[in-house]
């Protein structure tokens, strides 16, 4: 209705701009730029192009291209500057229910968030109308909140992740799809129930040892020395002790549930068979590298996948002098233990196998000890899994490195 009501009033006024020129025009020399009735109606024509010409450029200036977006449960914020990086789209608040109505209203535009819960559900919201999604680590966005001048709040937030999806330089994280972030989940509630496990029998641990029994670490060896002084244990601490047996008894039975379905969805997909053809890696591990870096087409090597798993040292160096330090321990720990664990099973069951990786890995522990190996296998089994999802059947390992 804006542009309609515009085109009137110029129109309108189109006469009246005419007869002024004319009127302004009036006595002028050919020789100093006048013409006659002819250059009356150029210079009309002229003041008419200007008029339209300024306000197209700013209605093209009120487009945002950047948007960024903090997320919430209830309440959004939304930031977004046009190609000046003025600001051009400002909304501290809008609700849940109206904020996938407000972008895809937006032409097309790059839309910035921070990788936390929902993030992804949002970002495949936005996708679908045609907008360019961003995420980002939220320690990656932190820097650019100038706290100093601002402060922190939801809409300081917002102004932040804008002025981090335009950094050149910025890190970005994938955007996962339903299939991953099912398998993902099926993971998440696993590996709770086994902390809840874990800390039932912690639990049982410290309730015992106040009357004087001390259990091993083993759950074998605790339930076979708690079975021998449950007689011991006055009043209500027997039933307590037989109530968190019960309990890790459950927990056992919904961990072995979760194993089941965990290994069936990892044998169904061809990608995550050919994952467990590798030593050290069982249904659980190949499931979860599948379901967390897909294709691997979002790294360009494996050292890259090894360090975003927090594989690789941390490096101090300067002046020339290189320092390498402890691993980083960035990125998932779940899948960092993962291949930790898978790692330590192959060194455990070496045995006399005489294949290239185990005398490698043999080797590797008696030069430099336990750990380091065990670190150095779990970040080649990174690297090797990059290569069999990102090459498939293309990739082949030296023969003698199988």
């Amino acid at each position: 209705m804006r542009n309609i009501k515009i085109r009137f009033t110029v129109s309108t006024l189109l006469p009246q701009i005419i007869h002024n020129n004319a009127k302004r025009m009036k006595g002028t020399s050919p020789s100093r730029g006048g013409g006659g009735e002819g250059a009356r109606q150029r210079s009309a024509k002229m003041v008419f192009a200007s008029s339209v010409n300024r306000t197209r450029k700013g209605k093209s200036m009120n487009k945002s291209i950047t948007v960024g977006i903090d997320l919430a449960k209830n309440v959004f914020a939304v930031y977004g500057v046009d190609e000046a990086g003025k600001p051009a789209l400002v909304k501290p608040k809008v609700a849940r229910e109206q904020l996938h109505e407000l972008i895809a209203q937006r032409p097309p535009c790059i839309i910035g968030m921070e990788a936390c819960s929902g993030a992804h559900h949002w970002a495949r919201q936005f996708r679908a109308h045609g907008h360019t999604v961003r995420l980002m680590a939220p320690k990656f966005v932190t820097p650019y909140r100038m706290s100093g001048k601002r402060g922190k709040n939801d809409a300081a937030d917002a102004a932040a992740i804008c002025e981090a999806v335009m950094r050149p330089a910025m890190r970005f994280v994938p955007v996962k799809e339903e299939h991953p972030q099912i398998i993902l989940c099926l993971h998440r509630t696993r590996n709770g129930f086994v902390e809840e496990r874990t800390a039932t029998y912690n639990r049982l641990r410290g309730l015992v040892s106040e009357f004087g029994i001390v259990l091993p670490l083993k759950v074998t060896g605790l339930r076979r020395t708690i079975g021998d002084h449950l007689e011991e244990l006055p009043g209500y601490a027997n039933q307590c002790v037989g109530d968190l047996l019960a309990h890790a008894d459950r927990l056992d039975e919904r961990v072995a549930e979760y194993d089941r379905l965990i290994t069936q969805a990892a044998r169904a997909d061809t990608r995550s068979k050919r994952l467990m053809e590798r030593p050290g890696m069982g249904p659980v591990t190949a499931s979860a590298l599948l379901a967390s870096i897909g294709g691997g087409h979002d790294f360009k090597n494996g050292r890259q996948v090894a360090a975003w798993i927090g594989l690789t040292p941390g490096q101090y160096s300067s002046g020339g002098k290189t320092r390498l330090g402890r691993i980083t321990k960035a990125g998932d720990p779940y899948l960092r233990s993962l291949l930790v664990m898978g790692a330590r099973a192959i060194l455990s069951g070496l045995g006399d196998k005489r294949d290239g990786f185990s005398r490698w890995a043999r080797t590797l522990q008696a030069r430099r000890g336990y750990w380091r190996a065990v670190v150095a296998i779990a970040a080649k089994n990174a690297r090797l899994a990059w290569a069999v999802l990102r090459y498939g059947e293309d990739f082949r390992l030296k023969p003698d490195m199988t």
